[in-house]
């Protein structure tokens, strides 16, 4: 070794961050690898650098013992003071005993140890640069698809997206930036790995801290997220400060805000709600957009009787139950939906006091609902105050003045929905006027 060695170690501690110490320790013990390889020693050894001119020496170790077992790892006493009066029993003497030839050798182990810990070093940077950006989101580029998985760039290192963390039905073209949440990384012999996903709903939360700055200033709180993924979500939010709606600050001016994110899930649609500590009002801006009549809870059991009007019963629980579950995973309450004729027949809410749930143990929460799924789903409710779309042709009731429908019964209220024709409404609401 020599000066331009040292001169080497140096310039890759300025430009790979790597402690020139770090470099000679490791050489060093490399060096005393190769000395027991090539020379056959059983010997303990020590192998020094100098750190000012690159030279180095080896040096075997002894014992001082009073019986001499081992003439390569022990000396006796006497041969010891020789060398120094001062020795003691169970001292250690050193003897240099560095090969002529054994440059060469050193040369080459040096080599490969410095650029071994140099793939150690930078792979060592990568995991300790993301191993504390678990929980959080970044941007990277699709590279490719290896089986179902797909390959994302992430400038210093490659992540996996595995296929279960994809959203259903989404397409990644190659060099197409997307934003991923890192669910977890890990260190392999191959360097760290880097697990990302698509689906998880940290992903939202992430997305609305990037994209709204209140939540990233603490003014606006993010107090639940529910999600699946492709689909629908819904997430609660609360506001430090009565001046500011987090509903409002969310959604953005003109819808923004929360358009960025949609368009960034590729078109998933998004609930925000109030965030609220009283399960009555919490509940029922879970199931939002359907109107809620009344909530109540049984809180022993987090499980609550959610009454809404007839006609908004299918809205409330979506398609396939969905907004009735993402409600359920937002508040944390298990949710039975009834229409108020239900409620009324099951005699789930008294009429006079708006209370009690004689029968509520016979009925089953929000999973129960499939049933439902005849009716229109919650996605064709485009004006949510005013109107209802029904599937399969049949009539809508925002066609009818207010005057119609005051002249129907509750009951045939209720049969709206399953009228073909406006001349069936009209010949109903005729036989009503004749009584």
């Amino acid at each position: 070794m020599n000066m331009d060695f040292i001169e080497a170690l140096h310039e890759l501690e300025k430009g790979r961050g790597i402690s020139a110490e770090i470099l000679f320790e490791a050489i060093e013990a490399a060096l005393i690898s190769a000395y027991k390889k090539n020379f056959g020693s059983l010997q303990n050894v020590r192998v020094v650098i100098d750190r000012l001119t690159g030279e180095f020496k080896v040096f075997a170790r002894k014992t001082i013992v009073e019986d001499v077992e081992d003439s390569r790892t022990q000396v006796s006493l006497e041969e010891a003071q020789k060398l120094n009066p001062s020795y003691q029993l169970e001292d250690i003497v050193e003897y240099e005993v560095t090969p002529r030839d054994f440059g060469r050798i050193a040369a080459q182990t040096a080599k490969q140890v410095v650029v071994q810990r140099i793939r150690e070093a930078e792979r060592g940077m990568i995991y300790d640069e993301y191993v504390n950006r678990e929980g959080d989101i970044v941007t990277g580029v699709v590279q490719r698809y290896e089986q179902k998985n797909v390959i994302v760039d992430l400038g210093k290192v490659e992540a996996v997206l595995p296929a279960q963390e994809q959203i259903p039905g989404e397409v990644y073209q190659s060099f197409e930036r997307i934003k991923t949440y890192v669910v977890e990384v890990k260190k392999t012999t191959k360097g760290p790995q880097i697990m990302l996903s698509r689906t998880h709903p940290g992903l939202i939360k992430r997305l609305f801290e990037l994209e709204v700055p209140e939540i990233h200033d603490g003014v606006v709180e993010i107090k639940g997220v529910s999600r699946e993924a492709g689909a629908r979500s819904k997430i609660a939010v609360y506001s430090r400060d009565t001046n500011v709606d987090p509903v409002g600050a969310c959604v953005g001016p003109k819808g923004t805000r929360v358009q960025t994110i949609v368009t960034e899930l590729k078109g998933e649609k998004i609930d925000i709600v109030n965030f609220s500590t009283d399960p009555h009002e919490f509940v029922a801006n879970a199931l939002s957009p359907a109107k809620v009549v009344g909530v109540y809870p049984r809180t022993n059991e987090k499980v609550a009787v959610v009454v809404v009007p007839d006609y908004q019963l299918s809205l409330a629980i979506g398609k396939e139950g969905q907004n009735a579950r993402l409600a359920a995973k937002l508040t944390g309450w298990k949710i039975d939906i009834k229409s108020e004729s239900q409620a009324s027949a099951l005699n789930l809410v008294s009429e006079d006091t708006g209370e009690g749930y004689e029968n509520f143990e016979d009925y089953g929460e929000y999973e129960e609902y499939l049933e439902y799924d005849e009716f229109a789903d919650a996605d064709k409710y485009q004006d949510y105050e005013e109107q209802e779309y029904v599937e399969d042709g049949h009539s809508e009731l925002s066609e009818y003045d207010e005057e119609t429908k005051d002249q129907l019964s509750d009951q045939e209220m209720n049969d709206v929905l399953d009228w073909e024709s406006e001349e069936d409404l009209d010949e109903t609401i005729n036989h009503t006027e004749k009584k």
